[in-house]
């Protein structure tokens, strides 16, 4: 007889349990590596100009009226996030705030070097491969579990106080975002529907491959034992 593994799932762990749940020696790079390579999609769908991410539809949008640059204004807007999080008895992590600081300083950075496409099939494939690697990005930092990102906070909340759907809370708060960013200036396009119909399916796709179990070593024991147990003489 032979025992499948389980593959391991995804937690809801408070700040003090995600760091006693161990093996941060994988978890905290890959948490930055994916906030890094989030704020690197960021910047080539930004430099591809066919449209951004809902959230970066209003991102862009701000820095239309206030002098920062775009990923100032994902920190900005990360932190005034997180205030609503206080009468949702949201709790944030350590991925939470690395997340608001770290992709948007990573986009920036991405943009000092990055230029401007030129031609269309060069700005075809920014917004593409932005999408792209955001999907992966994203699989990574959540895989990582070490706590939600501002925006994904605000979603679970809402949907936790309002007895909503996640899906329909989620799409509720884009088509906002979006609209406020319309009204500011932002950039809608091609990539913002590209953005909307792909992160889902592409997240999902990769997110089992960077989940890192976490489950408690006394559960793994006694897998262990049932492994041994199971396997033939």
């Amino acid at each position: 007889m032979t025992l499948t593994a389980a593959r391991p799932g995804l937690t809801d762990l408070g700040p003090i349990a995600q760091l006693r749940a161990g093996r941060l020696a994988r978890r905290l790079p890959q948490l930055f590596l994916g906030l890094v390579l989030y704020g690197v999609s960021l910047a080539m769908m930004f430099r591809g100009h066919l449209g951004l991410a809902p959230w970066d539809v209003l991102h862009s949008g701000l820095i239309r009226h206030v002098p920062i640059t775009i990923g100032q204004a994902v920190v900005v807007m990360s932190f005034v996030v997180l205030i609503a999080w206080i009468p949702l008895r949201e709790t944030p992590g350590i991925g939470t705030i690395s997340n608001a600081l770290v992709v948007g300083f990573s986009a920036d950075a991405t943009l000092a070097v990055l230029d401007r496409a030129d031609g269309l099939p060069l700005r075809i494939a920014l917004m593409v491969g932005g999408v792209l690697l955001c999907g992966l990005a994203s699989a990574l930092y959540i895989g990582a579990q070490l706590g939600r990102g501002p925006r994904d906070g605000l979603m679970t909340g809402l949907a936790r106080r309002t007895g909503r759907s996640l899906r329909l809370v989620r799409t509720g708060l884009e088509v906002v975002v979006v609209l406020i960013g319309l009204l500011l200036g932002g950039t809608l396009g091609l990539g913002t529907v590209l953005y909307a119909l792909a992160i889902g399916p592409l997240t999902q796709l990769w997110l089992p491959a960077f989940t890192v179990d976490v489950r408690a070593p006394a559960s793994r024991s006694i897998r262990n034992r049932e492994a041994r147990v199971s396997e033939p003489n």
